[in-house]
């Protein structure tokens, strides 16, 4: 059972005093997870496969992530459209799941909403959301693509009323549209902002974010990051800023990350390493930008940068099928489909990079992931 709309904008409201499961929630996040994109599981004919939706979930909360975030561009976008029909049918699987393993003992996880549109269909899509037990909302801003900026930034203070937020600066190549600094500067003025991911693939377009939350003196806000070309740099990196008379220091405190829809247990322990690194040895960090150029390559492979991503979909599902949590890589739009040479690619980053595979976990595990609800 989902929780209901009234309890669930209650528990939102309190952000006060540390008892509230939501306080819980939150300070996982501003703490550091690893949260994958779900994918959408679909049959030969492109209709939803519950069975192999909710063994997904499974394996990410069973891999260790601290949360996972449905309804994003990883479980396709067109999961929003009404022909379509797969919104709620999505984020109602993912939250029975959420409470499986709450209910077994694992501790709260950090429950993102992927929400899109105009402002009429995202206050809308965040209001049922909440009903179904999710805390934030990761914004999609593409409907305001050549938009005047405060258009944008009035959309976010009315989902913010809503939902809790989680800024998302995506990449122009898969759907996102460039936010300059000043649109982040506003957006960090937003009572009801938990985080930011970062995922404009681009170090300026980076910086822009992270200065923007130094300047704004929120500390509470977490940088997320969702370049899946510089995860470990990001991880790693110590972002130093004046504000005044004050030296601020910022760092992405964990990732959401379709990279991280792949291999979920291995990023985990890298999360860790990380963190460990960072309080370190400077041999510790140089042995993980060593993995981090690893993981870029496989990354350029499974997201497909050879052909600006138009693969990435596909490969993200390529290496879930080949593990078996999958049936086949089936997207909702047929023009969604592996490029030339993309699976060959993927073979060669699996031969050379088997570091950050988890097939041997996933293995042992697939059954019970695919059992009965």
């Amino acid at each position: 059972m989902v929780a209901s709309e009234s309890s669930a904008k209650l528990t939102i409201a309190c952000d006060v005093v540390p008892t509230t499961r939501f306080d819980a929630v939150r300070n996982r996040l501003r703490a550091g997870v690893v949260i994958p994109a779900h994918p959408l599981a679909l049959t030969a004919d492109r209709r939803l496969d519950e069975r192999r939706q909710r063994a997904l979930s499974r394996y990410y909360l069973a891999s260790g992530a601290g949360g996972l975030a449905v309804g994003v561009h990883t479980t396709q976008f067109a999961v929003h459209e009404p022909k379509v029909g797969l919104l709620r049918p999505v984020w109602e699987l993912a939250a029975e799941e959420f409470n499986r393993a709450e209910r077994a003992g694992a501790a709260p996880a950090v429950r993102v909403a992927g929400i899109c549109g105009p402002t009429k269909q995202a206050v809308a899509e965040a209001g049922l959301a909440v009903s179904l037990g999710y805390e934030f909302g990761l914004l999609s801003l593409a409907a305001f693509a050549g938009r005047p900026l405060a258009e944008a930034i009035n959309h976010c203070r009315a989902v913010s009323e809503i939902i809790t937020l989680f800024g998302f600066y995506l990449q122009p190549k898969v759907g996102g549209i460039d936010l300059p600094a000043e649109f982040w500067r506003e957006f960090c003025s937003i009572d009801n902002v938990a985080a930011i991911k970062v995922a404009a693939f681009d170090r300026y377009k980076t910086l822009d974010v992270v200065r923007a939350v130094a300047e704004s003196g929120r500390r509470e806000i977490a940088l997320y990051t969702g370049n899946d070309d510089n995860i470990v740099a990001d991880l790693l990196t110590r972002f130093r800023f004046q504000r005044e008379a004050e030296t601020v220091e910022l760092g992405f405190v964990g990732g959401l990350l379709g990279q991280w829809a792949v291999w979920t247990s291995k990023a985990v322990k890298l999360l860790e390493a990380c963190r460990g690194a960072r309080a370190g040895s400077g041999n510790a960090v140089a042995e993980l930008l060593t993995l981090g150029a690893a993981l870029t390559d496989a990354n350029a492979a499974v997201f497909d940068a050879a052909h600006d991503f138009r693969g990435c979909l596909s490969g993200i599902h390529e290496v879930l099928r080949r593990q078996g949590l999958l049936a086949g890589t089936w997207c909702l739009e047929e023009r969604d489909r592996l490029s030339a040479g993309q699976s060959e690619a993927i073979t060669r980053v699996q031969r050379l990079y088997p570091e950050l595979q988890d097939d041997e976990f996933t293995a042992e595990r697939l059954d019970e992931w695919l059992g009965e609800a």
